[in-house]
């Protein structure tokens, strides 16, 4: 994996709730130095519980087993939690005037070149980090839900980060093992929650419209095109659905009839009655499942979809490297001209 522009070591992760918990057990199995904040009562205990949890998952996926998953550092205080860390993961509510005092409190004790990166999963970086000395240095880094598992980090620099912010973010995070996308604009939710949105749109609109229940709709997503989600976007994929002619075809052949689709899609009015309604359908969904129950089983999953994509890409590193090496040999040893013996009988 590519490593930092600079040796990042030690790792204040501030607000443990579900994501920030999360992100400790991942920089922690990855063998760092964690230092967790939060001021709710029992925060230590919850994160402690929630490592404790994915720790098994995060060394089959690839852990520093040596590791003890108790060895990390409480301190409530974010001011004193970032002294001497090269890294801060902020995961404080999605709240423009909780991050708007946490950003400056942290920045004016920290060096200019530790990058700050929220994990924000909507707002614009540039308002959270108003007031700070050195703006540049503030990043979304945003993860995906569970983060110990989930490889996507969605990095937006906002309009003042510099250059080696973003590069910097970027190289940490391949080499905890995610897959960092550059944003290059921002915009309110980043790139795949805007598409989640846009998705659960639709799907409470048919639901409004007495299309169809809220379980199989979801059966439509998981069941169908969900499937093919995890391996390739919808780019990939239609380019694949556009056969020999790829991606040209396939626009040539349905663009015209996914554009009526487009004009037909809905704006649903989610009143209290409809919300009752999703509520009321998930939770026959659910079918007297626990919401722990439901984790346990989607990370579960999870975990057996990211290990076996992960040995596919190993596979496939390994034939490029050998192929590169055979072409590499070819060029500095080429072959010589076949000797002309000819068999005699």
């Amino acid at each position: 994996m590519s490593q930092p522009n600079h040796p990042i070591r030690r790792v204040a992760v501030i607000g443990a709730g579900t994501i920030g918990a999360s992100w400790a057990a991942l920089f922690l199995s990855r063998g760092l130095d964690v230092v967790v904040s939060d001021p709710a009562p029992g925060a230590a205990e919850a994160t402690q519980r929630l490592i404790s949890a994915a720790w098994p998952i995060l060394m089959e996926l690839g852990g520093e087993g040596a590791i003890d998953p108790t060895s990390w550092r409480f301190e409530p205080d974010p001011v004193k939690a970032v002294a001497g860390v090269d890294f801060v993961q902020e995961n404080a509510p999605e709240r423009y005037e909780l991050k708007q005092k946490l950003f400056p409190a942290i920045d004016a004790v920290l060096p200019p070149e530790v990058v700050i990166a929220s994990s924000s999963s909507g707002l614009l970086v540039s308002r959270i980090a108003e007031g700070c000395r050195h703006p540049e240095r503030c990043i979304i880094g945003h993860p995906f839900n569970p983060p110990h598992l989930i490889p996507l980090v969605e990095v937006v620099g906002g309009e003042k980060a510099s250059r080696a912010a973003i590069d910097t973010a970027m190289d940490f995070y391949r080499a905890m093992g995610k897959h960092p996308i550059e944003i290059h604009k921002e915009v309110a939710g980043h790139v795949a929650n805007r598409l989640q949105a846009a998705l659960w749109r639709e799907a409470i609109h048919l639901v409004e419209q007495g299309v169809v229940s809220v379980a199989d709709v979801d059966a439509a997503v998981c069941e169908g095109p969900g499937l093919r989600w995890a391996l390739m976007g919808q780019h990939m994929t239609f380019h694949l659905g556009g056969g020999e002619g790829g991606l040209a075809h396939f626009m040539h052949h349905l663009l015209p009839a996914v554009e009526t689709w487009w004009d037909d899609l809905g704006t649903p009015n989610v009143t209290p009655e409809l919300q009752a309604r999703l509520v009321e359908g998930v939770t026959a969904e659910a079918a007297g499942r626990s919401i722990a129950e439901l984790a346990q089983r989607r990370d579960t999953l999870l975990t057996q979809i990211v290990a076996l994509k992960h040995a596919h890409d190993a596979v496939e590193e390994k034939q490029d490297l050998s192929e590169r090496l055979d072409e590499a040999l070819e060029e500095s040893f080429p072959a010589s001209d076949p000797v002309a013996v000819h068999k005699v009988d």
